[in-house]
């Protein structure tokens, strides 16, 4: 109790002996609005620790310039999970499945996987290059940041900003995915006519209390930065913070908790009426990248193809499926796997699901029961990265057959003239 300073944020001396740290998040000069910074109240100032040096952590890309451009449309069965002896930390498991731009000229992003089954002991990871979502598949992540603890589970995700130090802890096997923005940060959309409620809840988004620990043991503290790693040495812990306050701080939030918007009369309504977050870019309306969700929920429209339609978009579109069967792709796209859609490659429901999808009978019903699929869109050209083309071993060859079967359903009744005659 007290160790928070009432009155301002850097008194000549903080309670306890404690020091004062401002981070932030955005420049100083941002409009109040946008502006991110916390103040941190820590028993000894991160700048304590020996020189960084630099290390190799081979799976996590951030250069693009040399990896080669596949316009198909590209499907992942599950990445494989280490398994023992292997003991394999978050950050050792890190593997890259596509990307663009550039870390060092903040202006860019990156899609990855995480595959582990080991907790991080006595070390701690920051990214320098930017905020990570992390969409967690299999397994709990026990996660120690600066600011405090989180618990989180499948079905939730975190968002971890840019710089702020964190060390995850596993039980076993785990396994999910996330996104790196290289410039910006994750925010609510806009609702627009929607209305002051829907989608998700900015009272939903839970932030870790000050949790610290008065160590001083070694530890490791490995930095991403410029799409380089390093380490450097402390003789104390990094999670020393007694208090804190301020806007710029780690959050999860449970996916079960949004509010679904659809349409409850006809036609099928764009993918972006289900946005849980989106990293905007300058230009209105275009995201750097948009976190979607396909939850469970009533479709009721009439004479209506209610599955996703067929599709070539401007944006970039990687999925995943947490649990359950993604309805326009039953089968084929499983839990732990993905698929990446790219800029102006035809995409849509396959064949089997086209064909029962536009003669069945249309009553009101729940879809997507027991299921969480997810999308990472973005307006920038991925490429997928050698790892995820090859070297995993998981990518499906036989991908464009889930098309094949769509053939020409044109009929033109007899005594309608046909204008290529």
């Amino acid at each position: 109790p007290g160790a928070l300073p009432t009155d301002l944020n850097s008194p000549q001396q903080c309670p306890y002996g404690l020091y004062a740290e401002q981070l932030s998040g955005t420049a100083f000069t941002v409009a109040r609005d946008g502006n991110q910074r916390s103040w941190l109240y820590r028993i000894q100032p991160p700048v304590v620790h020996r020189p960084f040096t630099k290390i190799d952590i081979n799976g996590w890309m951030s250069d693009f310039s040399a990896v080669e451009p596949d316009p198909n449309q590209l499907r992942w069965s599950p990445f494989d999970i280490p398994q023992a002896p292997a003991s394999v930390d978050f950050v050792e498991g890190i593997h890259t499945v596509a990307g663009a731009g550039s870390p060092v000229t903040r202006s860019g992003l990156a899609v990855h996987v995480y595959c582990c089954n080991a907790s991080m002991k006595n070390k701690a990871f920051y990214n320098a290059d930017g905020d990570i979502l992390v969409v967690p598949q299999t397994g709990t992540l026990h996660i120690t940041t600066e600011m405090g603890k989180l618990d989180v589970d499948p079905n939730e995700i975190v968002v971890l900003p840019r710089g702020i130090r964190f060390s995850v802890a596993v039980d076993g096997p785990t396994r999910g995915y996330f996104v790196e923005v290289y410039n910006g940060h994750f925010t609510l959309p806009n609702l627009g006519p929607i209305g002051a409620n829907g989608l998700a809840s900015a009272r939903h988004f839970q932030y870790p209390v000050a949790w610290y620990e008065d160590s001083t043991e070694d530890y490791a503290i490995v930095s991403k930065f410029q799409g380089r790693f390093f380490v450097s040495q402390q003789a104390h812990s990094p999670f020393d913070v007694v208090a804190w306050h301020g806007n710029y701080a780690p959050c999860k939030y449970n996916l079960a908790l949004y509010t679904v918007v659809n349409s409850t009369s006809f036609d099928h309504l764009d993918p972006s009426i289900f946005t849980v977050l989106t990293c905007p870019t300058t230009e209105p309306g275009v995201a750097l990248c948009d976190f979607v969700i396909f939850p469970p929920r009533w479709a009721v429209q009439e004479h209506t193809f209610r599955p996703p339609y067929f599709h070539r978009n401007c944006m970039s579109e990687f999925m995943g499926l947490i649990l359950g069967e993604y309805e326009a792709k039953k089968g084929g796209f499983l839990p732990g796997g993905g698929s990446l859609h790219s800029i102006m490659t035809p995409h849509g429901p396959d064949s089997k699901c086209f064909e029962a999808e536009s003669t069945r009978k249309l009553v009101p019903e729940r879809v997507a029961e027991g299921t969480q699929a997810f999308m990472f869109e973005t307006c920038l050209h991925l490429k997928a990265t050698p790892w995820a083309l090859r070297e995993c071993g998981k990518l499906q060859a036989d991908y464009f057959e889930a098309w094949q079967g769509l053939a020409s359903r044109f009929s033109v009744p007899a005594g309608v003239k046909r204008n290529d005659e």
